[in-house]
């Protein structure tokens, strides 16, 4: 992308979403990490404009890659939330195939680390005594998914967590729907994609205040929040969510419309054109600053990072 936009004399714009030092939780611990940061630290450094998803990865982006936060564009992902809403037979259907006499919890991702699916299980047997008969269904898969079955084991909890594995058509949304509380328990998460899919289902929110979550869901308004890594506060936001159902309808209905107001296509599709325009309108000072410090100092290299690099940043 570098050399293209060099030898057209085009700008160029990148879109990062996550970074390699955010998926390792500020560490790079091997040379195939390092040098995927590099290309990042470079790819931001050429770029005119720098689009991320969310407040938390502009911060993210300027702290390792030294970007000017004036360059950085937030652009949200977004959902069809029509691909959310599916008939009450098919809820009736997951609720029937995964909840027992008591409360439903749901969690959908990948099964990695970073998800947190761990601190969920953790929390579990407390939520379990304060709600009988409670069941918990964690959808998908992924390289964590042996290590959480153990620890579903462990926990004695095989005959309360459900593990099917990626769900397709109607059937995500569907259990969705039929969750009495939907968590999402991420440790880093640059924007919390899930959280929007899930309150387009019209599922009551229980998120992690991490990275774009927090953006995403606004403490007893949107949903309930907790502190990343804390099975202890999650248990209590879910236990909140519970035990008290006439507020999770509301804040699911809140949710449900913040969705629909702030995360549509074609909000989103202005932004990123007005982002394009940016850059083209801003090329010339862009490409002038970039020769005029080449002239200085050489090319930039990266420097080989050392230790925790958001910690460093004071992003953890």
């Amino acid at each position: 992308a570098i050399t293209l936009a060099e030898h057209l004399d085009i700008p160029l714009v990148t879109t990062i979403h996550a970074t390699e030092a955010g998926r390792h939780q500020g560490w790079l611990p091997d040379e195939m990490n390092r040098t995927i940061h590099g290309v990042e630290h470079w790819l931001a450094g050429e770029s005119g404009r720098v689009i991320v998803c969310s407040g938390y990865m502009r911060e993210e982006v300027g702290a390792l890659f030294g970007v000017d936060a004036a360059r950085v564009d937030v652009v949200p992902n977004g959902v069809e939330p029509h691909r959310w809403r599916v008939p009450a037979s098919a809820v009736a259907s997951a609720r029937a195939r995964f909840a027992g006499d008591g409360p439903l919890v749901t969690f959908a991702g990948r099964l990695v680390y970073e998800k947190g699916v761990q601190h969920l299980l953790a929390g579990l047997p407390r939520l379990r005594e304060r709600h009988p008969g409670l069941r918990a269904v964690i959808v998908g898969d992924g390289p964590y998914r042996s290590a959480l079955e153990a620890e579903v084991h462990r926990l004695g909890l095989g005959g309360t967590v459900s593990m099917p594995g990626f769900l397709g058509g109607t059937d995500l949304p569907a259990v969705m729907a039929a969750s009495d509380c939907f968590a999402v328990p991420s440790i880093y998460e640059p924007f919390g994609m899930v959280a929007l899919e899930g309150a387009a289902a019209g599922a009551p929110l229980a998120v992690a205040r991490t990275g774009g979550l927090a953006e995403i869901v606004e403490p007893g308004v949107t949903g309930v929040t907790f502190a990343p890594q804390d099975p202890d506060g999650l248990s209590e936001a879910i236990d909140a969510v519970l035990s008290d159902r006439e507020r999770a309808r509301l804040l699911a209905r809140r949710a449900r419309s913040m969705v629909h107001e702030q995360y549509g296509w074609a909000a989103i599709a202005h932004r990123t054109a007005t982002s394009y325009a940016a850059a083209i309108a801003g090329d010339a000072a862009f490409t002038a600053a970039r020769a005029e410090l080449r002239m200085t100092v050489g090319r930039a290299t990266v420097p080989s990072p050392e230790g925790n690099l958001l910690a460093a940043a004071g992003l953890r």
